[in-house]
């Protein structure tokens, strides 16, 4: 298994953010299907204030550069994608067009053994 964790701000205005939200709480199916026959096994986005933090969990085989094939060619993704672009905002030194930028892990606690 693979995780990724990755980020995003919202544009920073309350309305915008509670209708972003709505959607989330009822993703159209399509966008889950795609979500999950990618090889994402979990995900989970939370918020601070406008700043979105999202934990992908994937199998060994999932790569961005599939997904993003993958979703060039789907409509459904491409609509929901444009949609989500009215509530979100790139990240300072992201580059056109990038949304969800990966993090970078500088600490990790192991279970004692």
């Amino acid at each position: 298994m693979k995780r990724f964790t990755l980020t995003l701000d919202l544009i920073d205005n309350e309305e915008k953010i509670a209708a972003y939200e709505r959607y989330h709480e009822a993703v159209w199916p399509e966008i889950l299907q795609s979500i999950r026959d990618s090889g994402i096994e979990q995900m989970e986005i939370y918020r601070f204030g406008n700043r979105l933090f999202m934990i992908i969990d994937s199998s060994d085989e999932f790569t961005f550069e599939q997904k993003a094939a993958a979703d060039a060619g789907n409509e459904k993704v491409q609509e929901w994608e444009k949609l989500m672009w009215d509530y979100q905002q790139a990240l300072p030194g992201s580059k056109p067009g990038e949304k969800w930028m990966l993090m970078k892990e500088i600490f990790k606690l192991e279970k004692k053994k």
